[in-house]
């Protein structure tokens, strides 16, 4: 288990701190994350990769020459927020463009999405390229639909290495995008990760018993088998990789030239790999492939969790060539950097306006009314953050809870600060959203923050809304985050729960209603609907690809909304 913290909630924070004055040679802090603390003297295209923190080396320890220039760093196993991507993405660019890339999770996709869309706006190019090595998240043809382990090492060097060489930003995403298309990676566990604080791991595997195709957020395993010994597992890994189905078109396995990278997830000693390593190798040379700079170490961790990956990255000669340039960072360093040519990065971080709009009396109250709201919404989730973790570790990765603990403190708190102040309706619940959004990260926190700020764009800063206008604002919120997530009814998500609470809500309230009957009944309506995603296949998100394992089970998104809507129709009915 992890041993040694402060206060957990403080953790991600904490370690960020650490690692910055430990590597300063390479980063500096920005709002969000890292970014380069030198820069050459041309300025290049600007690669920018992040995640959740807890995957040490992963992301900020592939920050510096020759690989990233900036990473997004989200909570632990959380993705970053859209407003820390869009941070620290200004702070790495150098004016020739920007290429985000990351794992292929929903709440990263989300987030990074919504900072891209914005730099846009702003004139600022930026191109996508996610990791989708795991291959055990999705069929062959479904490639898009694999999550990003540890193959994204492969995928951030060799851009970085095209944006060190001057590449095109055009050129840049045709990298990182072919050497997508030629990592394939899979993964296995012995026992689960548990994180700081918590008594539990997020999943257990049986004693005796190896999990086959696990994430590395504490989702569970695909499959499951008797533990093997060394030589066994190097068999299932290579197999596995070297099925037919998974080699990349135009590749001939005969002659191909490959990079193993064995990677450990946090408690498998370097020992036990190179004995694993010691047969891949063998069973690599059998079948005619020639290996380029194996890797063996950790690369993407998974906190405690005791279990190990295997990647393999097929080569063509301009692949070769970025990945054996000179890389400098502090977790991975090759060839030899000319670090007479940087210079140290004097700009500070760009400091945000503290300014409010102004409000008049009645919304100032109206928004005061709000932070208590959102205090009692901070209770009850604090509540039952247990039992929110236990649904989501069944098919998912078990941090729903903690999530929803942590944007909810943050909001509550931001809320009362802001309330102090006199702010009004719509600035209140904007910065409450944005600091439900940066704590929480991960999809729930992208969502909670559109509902937040979408509502708060219906109420304003003026005025005492009638509950009409609070009707609307959350029949808008629903479509904004169907639009933002993608999800609809029956996808087994917090929408499930939340179109049927809007549409009684409008119902009521159309029919003459008072608010709080309203919500009341709407409440009831998000009950009902949550319960009854125990009867759905989850057709988004990390649950997707465990399948029938979340049968029977709600939906720990839909479940959470229920639980604050009811809170808040008894706080309402005082």
């Amino acid at each position: 288990m992890t041993r040694l913290w402060n206060d957990p909630a403080d953790f991600a924070d904490e370690m960020v701190d650490g690692f910055v004055r430990a590597h300063g040679r390479w980063v500096r802090r920005v709002t969000g994350g890292v970014a380069r603390s030198t820069q050459s003297a041309d300025p290049s295209v600007s690669l920018v990769i992040g995640g959740g923190s807890g995957h040490y080396p992963a992301f900020a320890g592939l920050v510096g020459p020759g690989l990233a220039h900036g990473a997004a760093m989200g909570n632990l196993f959380a993705s970053p927020s859209a407003h820390q991507v869009e941070s620290v993405a200004r702070a790495a660019d150098q004016g020739r463009g920007i290429l985000f890339s990351y794992g292929n999770y929903a709440g990263d996709v989300l987030h990074f999405n919504a900072a891209q869309d914005a730099l846009r706006e702003a004139g600022i190019d930026c191109r996508t390229v996610t990791v989708t090595d795991d291959i055990f998240s999705a069929k062959p043809h479904e490639r898009e639909k694999r999550r990003g382990i540890a193959g994204d090492l492969t995928v951030f060097k060799t851009a970085g290495a095209a944006a060190a060489s001057g590449f095109s930003l055009d050129d840049v995403e045709r990298i990182a995008r072919t050497a997508n298309d030629r990592t394939r990676s899979m993964g296995v566990a012995f026992t689960g990760c548990t994180l700081p604080g918590a008594d539990e791991p997020l999943f257990t595997v049986p004693e005796g018993r190896m999990a086959i195709g696990l994430g590395i957020h504490g989702e569970p395993g695909i499959d499951e088998t008797d533990i093997p010994t060394a030589n066994e597992l190097a068999e299932l890994f290579v197999s596995r990789l070297l099925d037919d189905a998974e080699i990349p078109e135009n590749v001939t396995v005969d002659g191909a030239r490959v990079v193993p990278i064995l990677n450990g997830l946090g408690s498998v000693k370097s020992e036990e790999l190179f004995v694993v390593y010691a047969r891949i190798a063998e069973l690599l040379d059998e079948r005619g492939l020639t290996v380029v700079d194996p890797q063996v170490g950790e690369f993407c961790t998974s906190f405690d969790m005791a279990g190990a990956s295997l990647t393999l990255f097929w080569l063509d000669d301009e692949l070769e060539q970025l990945w054996s340039a000179p890389a400098d960072t502090p977790a991975y360093r090759t060839g030899n950097v000319d670090s007479t040519a940087l210079t140290t990065v004097t700009t500070e971080d760009a400091a945000e306006s503290d300014e409010l709009p102004d409000a008049d009396e009645a919304s100032a109250n109206v928004a005061a009314r709000i932070a208590e709201l959102l205090a009692v919404v901070r209770d009850v989730v604090d509540e039952n953050v247990a039992e929110l973790g236990r649904i989501d570790a069944i098919a998912g990765d078990g941090d729903h809870g903690i999530g929803m603990q942590r944007g909810t403190v943050a909001a509550a708190g931001t809320a009362a600060s802001l309330a102090e102040k006199r702010a009004g309706a719509a600035s209140l619940l904007a910065r409450s959203g944005d600091a439900w959004s940066d704590r929480a990260g991960g999809t729930s926190g992208a969502l909670w923050g559109v509902i937040l700020r979408t509502i708060g764009e219906h109420l304003g800063d003026a005025g005492r809304p009638d509950a009409a206008t609070i009707s609307a604002g959350v029949s808008h919120a629903a479509r904004a985050v169907m639009d933002y997530g993608k999800a609809v009814i029956g996808d087994k998500t917090m929408v499930d729960a939340l179109v049927p609470f809007a549409d009684e809500l409008r119902r009521a309230v159309d029919a003459g209603s008072t608010l709080t009957e309203a919500w009341t009944g709407a409440a009831r309506a998000a009950t009902e609907a949550a319960d009854a995603t125990a009867d759905l296949l989850p057709a988004m998100g990390r649950a997707r690809s465990h399948g029938e394992k979340a049968l029977g089970v709600r939906d720990p998104g839909a479940v959470s909304f229920a639980l604050i809507t009811t809170r808040i129709a008894a706080e309402l009915g005082r």
